[in-house]
């Protein structure tokens, strides 16, 4: 095929078929890209690993305390409830 407008010289059968080979390849990636980017299932997964990454940067310090903290409030609540029906 010769390009009237430039004057390039006609382009072969090879290359043509390589450039269609080429082409394809490529939009076959760019829809599996934009399925994947759609999916609802994937979008589920990427979110939970998103949590459980997240989950794992929080620092164990910072929980032990919260759930030590927990346990003195439970346990204040239980005191205050036994002492209350003592009366």
């Amino acid at each position: 095929m010769a390009d009237a407008d430039t004057g390039s010289k006609p382009v072969d059968q090879k290359t043509l078929m390589a450039d269609i080979d080429r082409t394809r390849a490529q939009l076959a990636r760019t829809i599996d890209a934009i399925s994947d980017r759609v999916s609802p299932r994937r979008n589920i997964e990427r979110a939970a690993d998103e949590f459980r990454e997240r989950a794992g940067q929080i620092d164990p310090v910072i929980v032990g305390a919260a759930v030590a903290a927990a346990v003195v409030v439970g346990g204040v609540a239980v005191l205050l409830l036994v002492r209350r029906r003592r009366r």
